[in-house]
């Protein structure tokens, strides 16, 4: 039994392919749920003021998960004959859910596609451009980007009620590791100079974590950048969170120069757990809501997803999921 969602009023515990949702509950109150002890979290002072939602890791295109190079070794899970391609099941999936919320905005945080062909961005646009027109903000990842496009290459600002939203582009054209040139962190300074709300930054790449390896190929934003960005969201109080996706797991860190700031990761669409992101924002405070996508063709997908890597050695399902710490939490506001 996994306990997947927590929020200040819903749990949602899942059990192989079946979801047990509980709405309704009360905030910061510890219930009893088919035999499980599950405290909500704590709800922020003051309005609700708006919704927000996020996917990332999409990959439109993709034919086998669990995939390495050229490798045999997986396991690989492939869609089985008559089935639809497993990135349409998960990203449908997801688009249905978020939709039910009538959010405000829904951003795509990069890898949209499995080789930025036009064919893949077209089917990215039909699932979720249909589903949520304007309102949809995208960033591209290093899968939209390995030979050299630039569609949807730039960094953005989207003001909604309670919070400004400043989407990165963190992207090196053909590459898989990411930057923040020096362009762009004056860019974020400004914006959250100007800032009447808390920021938060979205990017595609993780930040570097302080104290690890400085490699020159970290998969992520390379350190020298991440460092420079710290600096930013250090000086700029408006700044409460940075979110990126890139690593296909769900982890929150943080570093000592910003406190209480998180730099969150969100797991991936496209199998386990098959996750998206929604952000309540109140007055006092925005809250990460992870739900893993509880359609019936998703369930059956990503359950078929929970051990993939398995013969490199890697848990994936501990991976993958993330402790509920680093699913479901309240961002506070500076």
């Amino acid at each position: 039994m996994d306990v997947t969602t927590v929020a200040d009023d819903l749990v949602v515990l899942h059990e192989g392919e079946q979801a047990h949702s509980f709405p309704g509950l009360r905030p910061d109150t510890v219930h009893e749920l088919n035999g499980v002890a599950v405290r909500t979290l704590a709800r922020p002072g003051g309005e609700l003021l708006c919704r927000f939602a996020t996917v990332n890791d999409v990959h439109f295109g993709e034919l086998e998960a669990g995939r390495i190079d050229d490798s045999e070794l997986g396991p690989i899970q492939r869609a089985d004959p008559g089935e639809p391609p497993y990135p349409e099941t998960m990203s449908r999936g997801a688009a249905a859910e978020i939709a039910e919320l009538d959010p405000a905005a829904v951003v795509a945080k990069g890898d949209l596609t499995n080789d930025g062909t036009d064919e893949e961005f077209a089917t990215f646009g039909h699932v979720y451009g249909e589903a949520f027109g304007g309102r949809l903000h995208i960033m591209r990842g290093n899968h939209d980007a390995y030979r050299g496009q630039t569609r949807y290459q730039g960094d953005q600002i989207v003001d909604l009620p309670g919070v400004r939203l400043a989407l990165l582009d963190t992207m090196i054209p053909t590459e898989t590791t990411g930057r923040i040139l020096a362009a762009q962190l004056d860019w974020l300074d400004a914006a959250a100079a100007d800032a009447d709300r808390p920021v938060v930054v979205l990017g595609h790449h993780q930040s570097w974590e302080p104290g690890t390896a400085r490699a020159p190929n970290y998969f992520g934003i390379n350190p020298d950048d991440s460092e420079r960005l710290v600096t930013v969201v250090a000086r700029r109080s408006r700044i409460v969170a940075y979110a990126a996706g890139h690593t296909h797991r769900n982890r929150v860190r943080r570093t000592a120069a910003t406190g209480h700031v998180p730099y969150i990761e969100v797991a991936c669409v496209k199998d386990f757990p098959g996750s998206w992101a929604e952000y309540r924002v109140y007055e006092g405070g925005i809250m990460q809501v992870h739900h893993r996508i509880s359609t019936p063709g998703a369930l059956r997908w990503s359950e078929r997803c929970r051990h993939l890597y398995a013969d490199f050695g890697v848990d994936y399902e501990t991976y993958a999921l993330g402790g509920l710490e680093d699913r479901c939490f309240t961002v506070s506001i500076r």
